[in-house]
């Protein structure tokens, strides 16, 4: 489809630019353009025909630039060639219904042969089609299917773990690495001495799941046991030899924990934060101390409206929330802040609701990740965030396209699911406002304008977040154009204009409420005069508007929305005889503007919901 074809001609008939540009930008001529009818009128149209090529012929064009394509952290050159590759590739295996199809890497040129584990069948063979590839590589020890593999690892690690009267710890993200690491899985069985047992939990699994990829071992309590599962890649002739290598490595990373155990040990946490003055949150934005003070502040405003009972528990959670960074134990392993925030904090007898939140005030670590189960945590995770929010949007950092550094857009997400779930009926704009302030003069942005940026692309991630889950962009919309200042508030909006949307008394309601604003659109509004009310019809709308009000608007306050809608539909037959005996624009004004006034009145008590006028009539 092309231009109108209004655009498309002239007044004289000659063809405008947009018409040549039209058949010029798909290869063809005027002469093979055509108008036809559509629901939006006449219409420039052009019929291609494209035939289709080999499919022998396609893949030859397309799989050079496919390898090309593949993105890695980090690509190397090898040879004279221009290819890059996360290795230098060896061969290339390209079958297409048992042709070979002609690609080229470098010097390496395709054909039908592969080859199988490295050590243990180093041997190339030919492959004739794909059950063939599978079937051949698995009986020279190489699991091509990944799921097949992955349950390769996760059973020959369980029969190892048994061995031990134990099982291997669930792990799904170390499971995930392991099968990618390996071709074929041999597990071994190793042991640690009962002495690194007295390392805090996450240290032990941690030590043993980063450098390493080895699984924990645990009772049938979950009580981690000295032992460990590493996953071997090739067949080993005698496993208390391998078994030997890995625990030399393992009881030499276990000791480093365990000295840095003990030397974080001799300073507390609250001793540390005045040391967080030397490490920089952003260069324009000052040190994690200052972040510490706002985040403080921020925790302690919310505590005070949502939960005074965690007040002093939340000021002391967020003071001491990021003192761990300092700590040798999270120097070493930085996937553990927050959890060696958590267990020095009790270790110095801060109280388990104040480690508890320092633990909690990361989470969510990551989309769809475990929330604050507590309420201090939550207070202070979402102080955390804003603070990141505000300062970042106040010096500029705003994400754009697929950049986004300071994750910015996860930080957002998070922060409205941890106000979702606490059911926190947060006042959005007052709490930017106040996370703008703290930075005093640290933002080179206009406070104003940083402000509205912030809550705008807060909107767009709530958007986002509900039309994801599937519900109708529309009704978001017709809610969050009204009103975003209350997450909690816009959501039950929302669902009670999708739980009422599918009557076939809200869809002509809803058309009828776009006649009325685009009827208004220039009125200001005014009190409505009822001795001005002269048509039987009107009199009837505005008794049936004043007893719907009244009824509505006490429904609001307490926020059952549900309940105010299924009563604002008592309006339709009311407004729709208003509309078909009604003459509104009336040569007398004071009439006219009577009229006016009270449509504008029933259209406010409409958008204390939502603006209907958004939702979909046809």
């Amino acid at each position: 489809m092309g231009p109108p074809k209004k655009a498309a001609f002239d007044a004289e008939n000659r063809p405008t630019k947009a018409a040549v540009g039209f058949a010029k930008s798909k290869g063809a001529s005027l002469d093979d353009i055509e108008i036809v009818t559509t629901g939006k009128g006449e219409y420039l149209m052009l019929v291609l025909d494209q035939k289709g090529e080999e499919t022998e012929k396609l893949l030859a064009d397309v799989l050079p630039e496919v390898l090309k394509e593949i993105p890695f952290p980090k690509s190397m050159r090898w040879g004279a060639g221009p290819t890059v590759f996360a290795r230098p590739i060896q061969w290339i295996l390209a079958l297409y219904g048992g042709k070979v199809i002609p690609v080229q890497a470098n010097d390496v040129v395709s054909g039908n042969t592969t080859m199988g584990h490295r050590f243990m069948a180093n041997t190339s063979f030919p492959v004739d089609n794909y059950s063939d590839y599978i079937s051949k590589l698995r009986d020279a020890h190489v699991l091509v299917d990944p799921d097949e593999r992955r349950r390769a690892v996760m059973t020959s690690a369980t029969e190892a773990a048994q061995k031990t009267d134990g099982q291997i710890l669930s792990d799904d993200e170390l499971s995930e690495t392991v099968t990618h690491l390996v071709e074929t899985p041999y597990p071994v069985c190793g042991t640690f001495e009962d002495r690194f047992l007295d390392l805090p939990r996450d240290v032990l699994i941690t030590s043993m799941r980063e450098h390493q990829k080895y699984f924990a071992v645990t009772d049938d309590n979950g009580t981690l046991l000295p032992h460990f599962i590493a996953v071997n890649n090739t067949r080993v002739n005698d496993e208390k030899v391998a078994a030997k290598g890995h625990q030399r490595v393992i009881r030499a990373r276990l000791e480093d924990a365990l000295f840095f155990f003990k030397e974080d040990r001799n300073k507390t946490l609250a001793e540390r934060v005045d040391d967080l003055s030397g490490i920089i949150f952003q260069n324009k934005l000052g040190t994690l101390l200052e972040k510490t003070h706002r985040v403080t502040e921020l925790a302690a405003l919310l505590a005070e409206q949502h939960a005074p009972d965690t007040i002093e528990t939340t000021k002391r959670a967020a003071h001491l929330s990021k003192a761990d960074l300092l700590t040798d134990m999270v120097n070493e392993f930085p996937s553990l802040q927050g959890v060696m925030g958590r267990d020095y904090a009790l270790q110095n007898n801060e109280g388990e609701d104040v480690a508890r939140a320092i633990l909690e005030h990361y989470m969510p670590v990551r989309a769809g990740g475990e929330l604050p189960p507590s309420i201090p945590g939550a207070l202070v995770s979402m102080a955390d965030r804003i603070d990141t929010i505000a300062g970042c949007f106040g010096i500029g950092q705003t994400p754009s396209g697929t950049t986004d550094p300071f994750g910015l857009r996860r930080l957002t997400l998070g922060l409205l699911h941890i106000i979702k779930d606490k059911n926190f009926h947060v006042n959005l704009r007052e709490l930017v406002k106040k996370a703008l302030g703290l930075y005093g003069d640290k933002l080179t942005e206009d406070r104003a304008t940083a402000e509205e940026n912030i809550i705008a692309f807060i909107k767009g991630r709530f958007v986002n977040d509900l039309t994801a889950k599937g519900i109708p962009t529309e009704a978001v919309l017709a809610v969050t154009s009204v009103s975003f200042d209350d997450i909690v508030e816009c959501s039950q909006r929302v669902n009670a204009l999708v739980e009422l949307s599918g009557k076939p008394s809200f869809a002509l309601l809803a058309g009828a409420f776009k006649r009325v604003m685009n009827i208004i659109k220039d009125h200001d509004g005014a009190s409505v005069n009822e001795s001005l009310l002269t048509e039987p019809t009107e009199q009837k709308l505005f008794a049936t508007f004043s007893d719907v009000q009244a009824r509505v608007l006490p429904l609001v306050n307490e926020k059952k929305y549900t309940q105010a809608m299924e009563i604002i539909l008592e309006m339709k037959e009311p407004v729709d005889a208003f509309f078909d005996d009604v003459m509104v624009m009336t040569d007398d004004q004071d009439i006219r503007r009577n009229r006016l006034s009270l449509l504008k009145a029933i259209a406010d008590l409409f958008l204390e919901i939502g603006d209907f006028s958004k939702m979909h009539t046809a």
